[in-house]
């Protein structure tokens, strides 16, 4: 019964955005357990079924390998197809939040949509992809990936618990790798304007905040207002911009989460007029 109720989970998930979703008086749980964990409720040759929550598709996957994160494959090549027209018809390291469905489970996820290494069914896909779940890590790192993290808090409706706490230095990450996620909710979320992403998230191609600076944050408990040094490089269809100045962020009390000024930003950058 879950699996016909997946795209009705997508649309009221949408709407509340809180991890727990009502339909056809059934509850559905949206959990997010740490990797640790996972890594034993999906051990390899596991299969089951990804969710895109942007789009509402799904397909099925294979787990094959993995010990930091999950390595797996689409099952099929109708699973590949569908997993490529979730990413545009073209292959992308870009994250997306993602639900994965196993038995009883709906478990918070992230997946990148780059066919990599060796891949070993026949399903039209070249190599294999990861799926990062909490607490997992790169094969580079020992902590999780930023942008992994953000949308496995956004699959699991508590995006907006975790911005409303955090220092303004990860107010100011998350701002930039959802810009290179190209992902609208999540820059809406921490810009203190509405501005139509629509049109300026395509621009940005690739985002690298190479410089930050910053004080410890138990010293702006009650600051309302930051102006932090940054280096970002961007690119757009015009080639590559270099930004040295500094990202302003307001709040309007110490209890309240920090925003970025991002009409200050983008006019800098020539984004808006």
């Amino acid at each position: 019964m879950k699996s016909t109720a997946v795209i009705l989970l997508f649309l009221l998930f949408l709407l509340y955005g809180n991890g727990t979703v009502e339909a056809a008086n059934i509850s559905y749980k949206i959990e997010m357990p740490n990797w640790k964990d996972v890594n034993h409720i999906l051990p390899k040759y596991t299969k089951f079924t990804v969710l895109d929550i942007e789009t509402g598709k799904k397909f099925k996957v294979q787990r094959r390998a993995g010990s930091n994160h999950a390595d797996v494959q689409p099952l099929t090549a109708k699973d590949t197809s569908i997993m490529k027209k979730i990413y545009g018809g073209k292959w992308s390291w870009k994250r997306r939040a993602i639900i994965v469905i196993h038995k009883d489970q709906w478990i918070a996820a992230s997946m990148h949509g780059m066919p990599h290494g060796a891949g070993a069914l026949q399903n039209n896909f070249p190599g294999h992809f990861c799926i990062h779940f909490y607490g997992s890590t790169t094969h580079r790192t020992n902590l999780m990936d930023l942008s992994h993290k953000l949308m496995i808090l956004k699959a699991a409706g508590r995006l907006d618990e975790y911005l409303a706490k955090a220092n303004p230095y990860d107010v100011i990450y998350a701002y930039f790798t959802a810009f290179k996620q190209q992902d609208e909710r999540i820059v809406s979320k921490v810009s203190l304007q509405k501005v139509n992403w629509r049109t300026i998230i395509p621009q940005m191609e690739n985002v690298n905040l190479s410089r930050l600076e910053y004080l410890p944050p138990e010293d702006l408990t009650e600051e309302v207002s930051l102006d932090v040094p940054i280096d970002v490089e961007w690119y757009n269809q015009t080639g590559r911009h270099l930004f040295h100045g500094d990202i302003h962020l307001i709040r309007f009390s110490p209890q309240e989460a920090w925003k970025v000024d991002s009409l200050h930003f983008l006019k800098e950058n020539y984004l808006i007029k």
